[in-house]
């Protein structure tokens, strides 16, 4: 073998071994970070009973009819205190504003409208879109929680954008939901703290029972 042979031969070993401890250290050190960052960045301490507990207060209201009359299991929302089938048969389109001439901005305007029962108002007013329709209705805990999470079912929202729609208008809406109206079992500020922390704690789904 010769000197020049020996020579490459040990640069190119000497670039294996540098490439290998480059490789290694991005792994250990660099990737678990980034992979933390871009999947889950909301995701502070894992605590499943917390988790638990929290989505409890979270369940509440999104069961309570200022969440799931715009969140049913078919494509007709729901009317009432008491869940009954919107009058005049509104359907859920394909964007979740209505069909033909039969739009929610029709009826529901950007400001609720004076008056007792009268219809409520925001600038976005709709239902989820037919390909993410998010329902409520009917879900038991452990499938509302998992559902909320899943991005296929959620509107494509990550941990971050879970956060966020806590202060989403339409949401926030629920509060102010006009005259005659039930409003939600507790108030927004303790809805968001109990989201927040459901989701921060892992955003567990409670067992079945």
């Amino acid at each position: 073998m010769t000197v020049k042979s020996i020579n490459y031969l040990t640069v190119s070993f000497a670039l294996t071994i540098f490439a290998g401890a480059v490789l290694n250290n991005t792994t250990n050190q660099e990737k678990p970070v980034v992979i933390e960052k871009a999947i889950n960045p909301a995701l502070i301490v894992k605590d499943s009973l917390a988790s638990v507990r929290a989505f409890a207060k979270v369940y509440k209201v999104l069961m309570s009819p200022r969440c799931m009359n715009c969140h049913p299991s078919g494509d007709i929302p729901l009317q009432g205190d008491d869940n009954h089938l919107h009058t005049m048969g509104p359907q859920r389109g394909v964007d979740g504003k209505g069909i033909y001439a039969m739009k929610c901005a029709n009826c529901h305007q950007p400001t609720n409208i004076a008056g007792l029962h009268m219809p409520p108002g925001n600038p976005d007013w709709h239902l989820p879109p037919a390909a993410t329709k998010m329902i409520f209705q009917g879900r038991t805990p452990n499938q509302l929680a998992k559902q909320l999470v899943d991005p296929k079912q959620n509107g494509g929202k990550n941990m971050q954008k879970l956060l966020a729609h806590a202060d989403d208008g339409l949401v926030k809406a629920g509060w102010n939901p006009g005259e005659g109206r039930t409003l939600p079992p507790m108030s927004h500020a303790e809805f968001k703290e109990a989201w927040v922390s459901w989701i921060k704690t892992g955003a567990y789904a409670p067992s079945e029972k």
